[in-house]
Formats: structure tokens, C-alpha cells, sequence
């Protein structure tokens, strides 16, 4: 909490508590049973974490992006996989905030800020990742609806969530042909594909969404037809701050267990807390969950106000620290030994679900070339 506010210090307190007593218990049991736990996070929606950065007259919090990252740090010592859930959530709410019209904002953010309703994000096809402005899924006007066809790959919710933020094709090809709409759960022509089996996030069902001549009427559209592409980059810059958050998170339970580890395990006649190898190990994931910490702050505060220089800091930031922080959780995988790999410990399932984040919101090679390009444009 070093170099924070006594407000932020105050709603950090809040989140580590709901983390510590609503999350950290139930976390093996979600991932283990694959449980999205939803009445979990109305609670947290109670306590102002549904729409964090989404205006306060629609039902959000009206906070920070630092703020943000601050909660999302805490909540994520509890549970990672759902708090990135949450974030993603967070993150759709805003979109319809900031793009929407005032008709949009008062239909979608308050059931979303309550979590009484849930956000899915769909960008990624089975086609275009990485190179998302090739994106394949298509929206043709016909009269005042639009006519979607396609799919969506890896969709954080799929198919539990109740509000689809769907980027489209409506003009040509590349970025300015691509559009956004609103799509909701129900909408005949929308059906989901199997529930994936994944290495971690285990407490957050992915499925690919499918589009089948699924009719949506225009006054879903959010924003400008052919600002799709950068309404998506728009919150992909708070995203990649939220998912380095939670990967913070990840990394500052780990150091903790490994500090309670090596005090309690004994080796060799003494605790393995005496070995100075070990005590060096721990002395640089600390030393490197500050440093990550630091740049994640630095880049949610440039975002916040706007700096120009915020996207690659956003992408310095999300690189480091989910880099760092896996680094982090892996060693103190390995620092427990055995028991490490073991499912009753929690170390492991930290380095479960925290593995994804160097992969989503952009991979980490993605986040190197928009450095690079800064770097070297003239």
C-alpha cells in the first residue's frame, strides 16, 4: 500500500477481507468442479466491484484505473481466475459506458454493475487472434437490424453471460470495416460451442459463441459503424492493466506462502528458512513483484489521464508483469518442493492460472511489437 491514498488504502482493506473470506476458501473446489461462482460475485458487486471505472449514474463506482488495479490485485490473492473473470466483466461494462448512447447506458450498465446480468467480450475468431483486425465474423444491414454470421474462439463466459460485446464485419476488410454490437443471451441464431478443458482458470467457462443469421436490431450498434476496431484497442489498454493486476495478485499469495513454507519445513536439522539460497530466491520475488507492481501502477495512471504514451506503457506493463509475476508463482512452486505439486497446496493452482495471462489481452510477443513500433517510428 506504499505511495497509495488513505481512500485507496481503504478499499484495498476491502477487497483483501472479501478476498480472504468469500474467495480464498472456495477456490480449490471452483477450479476442482469447474463452479462459476456467480453468487460470489454479486457480493462483490455489492461491495462496488461489478462496474469499478463505469460513472456513478449508471451504477458504477466512478473510480480510477489505478483504483482498479488496486482492487484487482487484492481480489486476486483469493481466486485469479475469478477475479480476471471480473476484470473482463469490469471491462465490458465500461465499453458500453464510455461509447454508448444515453439509451444503451441506461439499458446495459446497471444490471451489469449489480452482476444481476454478465459481460462476454468477443474478438478472438478461431481465425484471427493476434491479428484481430482480420477478424471474419460478419453484420449486414438489412433494413434496421443487422444480420450476423460467424464465430467467436475462447470467450471468457460463453454462454453463461448475458451480454455479448461482439466485434463485426460491416464494411471491408481491415480495421475500419469492423463494427461493435450488442448482443444479447437468447437473441434467436446465437448457440455456443462445448465447454473448453483448460490448464487453469477453471472457475470461468470458455466456449466459442456462434452467430447463425442471428438478427440484432441497429440501436445495439455501440458507437459508429467502423469504430468497432477502436473501441476493442480502447479497452484492451485497461484490460491488459486489469489482467497484470490479477497476475500481481497471483504472485503476492505466493510469496506469502512461500514465506509461511519456509519458516514451518524443516531440512537438514533447521527450517528451510535458514538456507541463505532460499532466502535470496525470496528476496527476488519480492524484489521483482514491487518492480512489476510499480510499472502497472505507472502505466493505470497514464491511461487514467490520458497520456499519449499510455498504450505502450499499458503493453510495457501487461509484458513485465505477467512475465514476472509467472516467474514469481513457478518459483515458489518449486520452493515447496513437492508438496508444490501437490492439488491441496495452493501454490500450484496460481501457477495454473496465471499461465494464460501472458497469452490473453495480447500475447506478450504482441505486446513486444507495439513497444518496438513505438520505439522506432520516426
Amino acid at each position: 500500500s506504499a505511495g497509495l491514498t488513505e481512500e485507496q488504502k481503504e478499499f484495498q482493506k476491502v477487497a483483501f477481507d472479501f478476498a480472504a473470506k468469500e474467495l480464498a476458501p472456495h477456490m480449490a473446489e471452483w477450479d476442482e468442479k469447474e463452479i462459476f461462482p456467480v453468487e460470489a460475485m454479486r457480493k462483490a458487486a455489492q461491495l462496488g466491484f461489478g462496474g469499478i471505472y463505469v460513472k456513478t449514474d449508471v451504477g458504477g463506482s466512478g473510480l480510477s484505473r489505478l483504483d482498479t488495479s488496486i482492487i484487482f490485485e487484492a481480489l486476486s490473492t483469493g481466486c485469479t481466475s475469478t477475479t480476471a473473470y471480473l476484470s473482463i466483466h469490469n471491462m465490458c461494462a465500461w465499453m458500453i459506458d464510455t461509447f454508448g448512447n444515453e439509451e444503451q447506458r441506461q439499458k446495459f450498465c446497471p444490471s451489469l454493475c449489480s452482476m444481476e446480468k454478465l459481460a462476454s467480450y468477443c474478438l478472438t475468431e478461431p481465425g484471427s487472434g493476434s491479428d484481430a483486425a482480420s477478424l471474419l465474423t460478419t453484420a449486414k444491414r438489412k433494413g434496421d437490424t443487422y444480420v450476423l454470421n460467424g464465430s467467436k474462439a475462447f470467450i471468457s463466459g460463453g454462454g453463461d453471460t448475458d451480454v455479448y460485446v461482439v466485434m463485426c464485419r460491416t464494411g471491408g476488410p481491415g480495421p475500419r470495416g469492423i463494427s461493435c454490437v450488442l448482443l444479447e443471451k437468447g437473441t434467436p441464431g446465437l448457440s455456443f460451442g462445448k465447454k473448453e478443458k483448460k490448464v487453469g482458470w477453471n472457475s470461468q467457462p470458455t466456449r466459442a459463441v456462434i452467430f447463425e443469421d442471428c438478427v440484432v436490431p441497429v440501436s445495439n450498434l455501440l458507437g459508429a459503424e467502423g469504430q468497432g476496431f477502436n473501441i476493442a484497442m480502447k479497452g484492451l489498454n485497461g484490460g491488459r492493466i486489469n489482467i497484470a493486476s490479477c497476475s500481481l495478485g497471483a504472485a503476492h499469495a505466493s510469496v506469502l506462502l512461500t514465506q509461511e513454507h519456509l519458516r514451518v519445513r524443516k531440512q537438514f536439522g533447521e527450517p528451510l528458512a535458514n538456507n541463505q539460497y532460499l532466502q535470496f530466491k525470496l528476496a527476488e520475488m519480492a524484489t521483482r513483484l514491487v518492480a512489476a507492481r510499480l510499472m502497472v501502477r505507472n502505466a493505470a495512471r497514464a491511461l487514467q489521464q490520458g497520456q499519449e504514451d499510455a498504450p505502450v506503457l499499458c503493453s510495457m506493463a501487461k509484458l513485465f508483469a505477467t512475465d514476472e509475476c509467472f516467474a514469481i508463482c513457478n518459483q515458489a512452486l518449486q520452493m515447496h518442493g513437492g508438496y508444490g505439486y501437490l492439488k491441496d497446496y495452493a501454490v500450484q493452482q496460481f501457477v495454473r492460472d496465471i499461465r494464460v495471462h501472458q497469452i490473453l489481452e495480447g500475447t506478450n510477443e504482441v505486446m513486444r511489437m507495439i513497444v518496438a513500433r513505438s520505439l522506432l517510428q520516426e
